[in-house]
This record gives C-alpha cells, structure tokens and sequence, in this order.
C-alpha cells in the first residue's frame, strides 16, 4: 500500500505487465504531479510492485485496434469488398441482400429473390461481372425458365422472377455499377391468377366434426379443433399464427374470447388486429393447454408440422383437393362477408324476397311488378 494525497492506493499492475512494458516505463515525465496523477488512476497510470516512488506515464494498449489497422486473423467476417463494376454476380448478390435487410424487405421477399438470383447465375454458368450482364442475357433466362429449364415455371412464379431482375438491376443502376440497366426493357406480362379454392357449407361441417372426433378421441388430441376453428373464424397468415403468444389471448370472458395479432416489425404495427374467436373456443384452448403444455407461444412446433395436420383434417373429412392455410383463410374471407350481406339484407329490406345472392328485385322486374 502507498499513500497518494494522504490516502492509501493499492498498486495497481502486476510485475510481468511492467516487464512487457519496459521500454514505455523508461520514458518518465517529469511534469506529472501526485494530482494528475490521482486523476488519471484509471487506465492512464501502470503503477508497478516496486515502484520507487518517481510516477511513470505509460500509455495503455487500445482495447479495439484502429479501423484501418487488420486484426490478427484478416479482416472482420462481416466486411464486404467494395462494389464496382468489375465485382462478380455472388458479390453483388451480397450487397444486394444487404440492401434488402437494411430496406427491411420481408423474410421471403429476401428468400425469393436471392432464390431468383442463384437461378439467374446457374443459367449464365460462370460468375460474370455484373457490369457485362446485358439485355439479351435477360431475355435468354426469361425464355430458358418458360421453354428450356425443364421444370415448370407457373406465370406467378415467372412475374416475380421478372420483378426480381428489375429490382436487383435498378439498385445497380442506382448505384453507378452499371451506366445502362439492361432489365429496364423487360416488360410485364399480366399474370391471370386463379380463383382460390374455398370450403362450401358441407365441407366446413365435414372438416369440424372430423376435427371434434379427434378431440373427443380416446387419446384426445385437441389441437387440429383448435388450429382449425382459429384460421376459420379469424383468417389470418400463417405467419401470424405461428406469431401468436398466450399473452395475446383474452378468455376473462369465455362466451367472447378474443386474439391480438402483433408485429415486433414497428413498420409493420399498422397491421396489428383483436380478432373474435367462437364461444366454445377458450374450453377448447383449455383441453389443448391440458394435453401440450404450451409455454409462450401458442404453437411450438413448425408451420410444417400445422400444415401436417391440416393435411391429416383433410384426409379424415374426405376433402378430395386438401386444407390448407389459405384456403382457410380465403373461406373465412367469403363468409365473413355473407354474414354482412345477410345482415345488410335484415336492416335494409327485411320483406324482399331472399335467395342468398340477390337483395333487390331486377329493374326489369320492378317495371314489370309496376306495369302490372
């Protein structure tokens, strides 16, 4: 212990971090006082075992070395070589994907795209630089996806691969890595995409009460009414379902048990919802919670493993073309809004004539109705 200003200190360093700075502890300083001292106890002063009592400045090692100085093994991992025109396609994918993160594209926008792009660059059979890809290379992938790769290409897919080259090329552009953007030309078909199939009455009575012999089984398995009746009564994502935690669930009131969707995305809050679920939906959370001990999220197991219990619901009502997510979803869509054409129907006209589609007479039919 030595005393500093009339109060002990503790000296500070060990023998072999004096000896490891032999040559800095030579360099004494004169100027240095017992204040300045005092006030640089931190890591400006190395006091040794022996010291003599004469104060030595040593200037303590950087915790992170200088940006432009390399570390012991290269560079950081996460460096990325410049962007020039001369960099490869993999490169410029990189930077690209980097881009999309920063710009917060969704999970699978990025997936997709970057899917797009290694497709592009196993068509071109090389790794060109990016500045030397032309208009014509474009054209020729485009025609290879329809007619030469050998494996189908729906029209959706193909737009979006399409959407993808523009994308990437215009940030290209943009950029200065090339002085043209060979995809400007490209031009966009129009995609007709396919009504979605939904369940009819009949199949939505088939699928719950397969769903309901499951659960009253003699080894109940609860979850396939509940997944179900969820996507049926609320249609959302799968994403978000896989998304919801107990917490987000409100059953204080069994006859009105309610969901809150959310987004940890602040961009993406504007689509956070309460959704009503059935009456007879928190007994069946309850059986469920019983069976799987849930811990915070809802569903702790994969979306794969939900899709598999659509697929094992579909088989077990008969449904000949399956279930899915979006068929769920699309149903709940379509009798949502039937419930709100029925309701429009009570309130509007409650004495028309009502076939389930068409609330008012036909004009021609009112003048007939007049004439008469």
């Amino acid at each position: 212990m030595s005393p500093i200003n009339g109060r002990p200190i503790r000296l500070a360093c060990r023998r072999e971090f004096c000896t490891g700075a032999e040559d800095a502890a030579k360099q004494r300083d004169p100027c240095l006082t017992e204040q300045t001292m005092h006030s640089t106890m931190g890591p400006e002063l190395l006091l040794c075992e022996d010291w003599d009592g004469e104060l030595m400045s040593i200037k303590q090692l950087s915790l992170f070395p200088d940006d432009e100085q390399a570390g012991k093994f290269g560079p950081p991992v996460a460096q990325r070589c410049e962007l020039t025109p001369d960099s490869s396609l993999s490169s410029a994918m990189e930077h690209f994907s980097d881009h999309m993160v920063q710009q917060e594209f969704t999970e699978n926008t990025i997936k997709s795209f970057l899917g797009d792009l290694r497709i592009f660059k196993r068509y071109l059979k090389g790794n060109p630089p990016v500045a030397q890809i032309s208009a014509s290379d474009l054209e020729g992938f485009l025609h290879w996806l329809q007619h030469e790769r050998g494996k189908p290409c729906s029209p959706k897919s193909y737009a979006r691969r399409m959407t993808t080259l523009k994308v990437f090329f215009a940030w290209l552009t943009g950029l200065g890595i090339t002085s043209k953007d060979p995809a400007a030309a490209l031009v966009h078909k129009p995609v007709k995409t396919p009504l979605p199939r939904i369940l009819g009455d009949n199949e939505v009575d088939e699928v719950l009460s397969a769903t309901r012999l499951m659960m009253a089984a003699e080894k109940s398995d609860p979850r396939p009414h509940l997944l179900v009746t969820l996507l049926l009564h609320t249609g959302i994502k799968k994403r978000e379902c896989m998304g919801i935690r107990l917490s987000h669930l409100d059953t204080s009131n069994q006859a009105e048990p309610y969901v809150q969707i959310r987004y940890e995305n602040p961009r993406l809050q504007y689509k956070e919802r309460r959704l009503r679920l059935p009456p007879d939906w928190a007994q069946t959370l309850a059986g469920y919670q019983e069976v799987y001990e849930p811990q915070d999220p809802l569903f702790s197991c994969t979306a794969r493993n939900l899709e598999y219990v659509l697929t094992n619901v579909a088989r077990a009502a008969g449904l000949p073309h399956g279930l899915s997510f979006e068929m769920l979803r699309w149903t709940c869509a379509v009798r949502d809004h039937q419930a709100e054409v029925d309701a429009l129907h009570e309130i509007e006209c409650p004495d028309c004539p009502w076939d389930g589609e068409t609330i008012f007479p036909a004009p021609a039919e009112q003048e007939v109705a007049g004439d008469g």
